[in-house]
């Protein structure tokens, strides 16, 4: 299906690889960006509870993007689901667009965090769903994606530390696993998760039906983290 940047009809799934088509530039970390597709929209599509008309709702789902080089896949969800226009996405990246390289949660409707930094989005998340708590808001479940290299940087290390003896049940991580972490985890990534005390599950990054299985397992009094696996960046 060929997508204009004038499209104003609803988008599925099938019709993010046309989004995704008009985007264009130098720096587009496309292994990054599409590694992500499959999980961002099981998500939007079927877990998170946010909408437009929600998204400043304070009893709603987070989601936080933390592997935010290469957003053109979130870019493409966000505009299919309706909190973007489609007629953004070709100035992605450019001086005067909203859309850059990596996502600001000031321009970017529906992005919680700005992000690309790697390491970041876990101890926010950890933050946010710490937050939420306080506030006696304990229906909204917080989500945030990480790439495995984050796995790289230690302060990721201390969130998950920290979260599964907390029982931050709400919280919950999904690790695209694109093999392009430096350093070996003993056991695999989800091993890691579950020696902090995290329930964890490793699935299909691009099997639907086992990601939103993933998503949904129950895992009362721990958070929740789900190792999706996708093709070797450099395959």
């Amino acid at each position: 299906m060929t997508i204009t940047a004038h499209d104003h009809r609803t988008h599925g799934y099938d019709d993010l690889t046309g989004l995704m088509g008009l985007m264009t530039g130098d720096e587009k970390h496309g292994p990054a960006a599409t590694s992500t597709l499959d999980v961002l929209w099981v998500l939007y599509d079927r877990v998170l509870r946010v909408t437009p008309e929600r998204a400043a709702d304070p009893g709603r789902d987070r989601f936080l993007l933390s592997k935010g080089h290469g957003p053109m896949a979130y870019y493409a969800v966000l505009a299919a689901k309706g909190f973007l226009p489609v007629d953004w996405l070709p100035g992605f990246g450019g001086y005067d667009s909203p859309l850059g390289h990596h996502p600001d949660r000031v321009l970017v409707p529906g992005a919680e965090i700005g992000s690309g930094s790697l390491g970041h989005g876990l101890p926010i998340a950890v933050g946010t769903a710490l937050g939420l708590k306080a506030q006696g808001l304990t229906d909204p479940a917080v989500w945030v994606l990480i790439g495995d290299a984050e796995l790289d940087e230690g302060s990721n290390h201390e969130a998950i530390a920290f979260a599964g003896p907390a029982g931050l049940e709400r919280l919950h991580t999904v690790v695209v696993d694109n093999a392009s972490a430096s350093h070996a985890r003993p056991g695999g990534i989800a091993a890691r998760f579950e020696a902090a005390g995290w329930s964890a599950v490793t699935v299909d990054g691009r099997d639907h039906t086992a990601l939103y299985d993933a998503f949904t397992a129950p895992h009362p009094g721990r958070p929740h983290a789900v190792v999706a696996r996708v093709e070797p960046k450099n395959a």
